[in-house]
């Protein structure tokens, strides 16, 4: 069997009375799809709940996982902040701030309201700190001197920066070792994302009600009425959602460890099926699990599912699951591509090539996949 370079991974998930994703204007996201408006969950939020989830499968509790932290005061709170915490002379401290700023987040980067939000690895700001510290240890309290050594040091700083990269295995963290970064100071601290998020939207027409609710004042007596009235909106939906996974970009991503690569995919795997994106979540408990999750391994390019509802199909999961096992009919038969399969399936579905399986099993396959890469190229 060919040794797997990408993993896909198709999700139906239902949810019901929720706001999953907002927009600017406090309203569910949409997507406009086969001349019908669906609901929509950006892949941005997607990647933000899996990342943070406080779960048993979590990334964080992961063996060898880096942390990572994105902010616009990365500098201020992780850099400066240990130096002031620890008695360093202000003057001195405040002549090296503007120099890691910029050297982070490029020339504007003094002002907070300039900087692009950065995402940077526990690793890489644990040296930026002792960077920090060295030059206020050379400047021996003066502050033109830690001015002018802050400012040599930064022109210098990609070598420096390219150096610890290259000697720490997750720079960016494991955040970034998933889903990629990109920074605009420094093209060479950018980092491909192997793992690629595509947006849910529901299978069929958006179903949304405008939700009038109001808020009694406890304390006000006798009198009648409400003392706050609002409106919100609910919408529900069975969504499509859909993931790749570049699997050798991961393992690389990860230096080299394929063991490292598979026990991120097993504990992916479980945060795509189980972990719930949504605000609101005191009033609507958004939390649901997919109905079916479809994995396929292969050595070809992706391709996305989504054109079995191009077509709006009934907001159920038995007619959803069949549109799209005939998509994945008509795909094998064009194509040929003979990807592996593993599905799980509430509705008992069949899935073209797939034999029904636990979670569980899904999570163990996909946790043994870059293995088998690693084998194949050794072989």
């Amino acid at each position: 069997m060919t040794a797997p370079r990408f993993l896909q991974i198709h999700t139906l998930t239902s949810y019901a009375a929720a706001l999953l994703n907002r927009d600017d204007s406090g309203l569910a996201k949409r997507l406009p799809y086969g001349g019908a408006l669906r609901t929509r969950i950006s892949s941005q939020c997607l990647k933000r709940h899996w990342r943070l989830a406080e779960d048993p499968h979590a990334l964080a509790r992961i063996d060898g996982a880096e942390a990572a932290f994105r902010s616009r005061e990365l500098v201020s709170l992780k850099v400066i902040k240990p130096l002031r915490d620890a008695g360093i002379d202000g003057a001195v401290v405040d002549a090296l701030e503007p120099e890691f700023q910029m050297a982070l987040y490029g020339d504007k980067g003094t002002a907070k309201k300039s900087r692009q939000t950065l995402i940077f690895g526990e690793t890489e700001l644990r040296w930026l700190a002792s960077e920090a510290a060295r030059l206020a240890d050379e400047a021996g309290g003066d502050a033109k001197a830690a001015k002018s050594l802050a400012e040599a040091w930064r022109k210098g700083l990609n070598k420096s920066l390219k150096a610890m990269t290259a000697a720490a295995t997750l720079p960016g963290g494991l955040t970034s070792a998933l889903f990629g970064r990109m920074v605009t100071s420094d093209p060479e601290a950018n980092i491909t994302a192997p793992v690629h998020v595509a947006h849910a939207f529901t299978v069929h027409e958006e179903e949304a009600e405008s939700d009038y609710f109001t808020a009694v004042d406890d304390l006000s007596g006798d009198e009648p009425g409400a003392d706050t009235i609002q409106e919100t909106e609910l919408t529900s939906g069975l969504f499509y959602g859909y993931v790749v996974v570049d699997i050798p970009g991961l393992i690389g991503n990860l230096g080299g460890d394929a063991d490292l690569a598979g026990r991120v995919l097993h504990n992916l795997i479980y945060l795509i099926a189980e972990v719930s994106p949504g605000a609101k979540l005191g009033s609507t408990a958004p939390y649901g699990r997919a109905g079916m999750v479809l994995l396929e391994a292969g050595d070809r390019q992706p391709r996305s599912l989504a054109e079995a509802f191009r077509t709006p199909c009934p907001p159920h999961l038995g007619p959803a699951a069949q549109a799209l096992s005939t998509q994945l009919e008509a795909f094998d038969r064009c194509y040929e591509t003979g990807e592996e399969r593993h599905a799980l399936c509430l509705a008992n579905a069949p899935i073209p090539g797939a034999a029904p399986a636990s979670l569980r099993h899904l999570a163990e396959w996909a946790g043994g996949l870059p293995a088998r890469l690693a084998a194949g190229r050794a072989a």
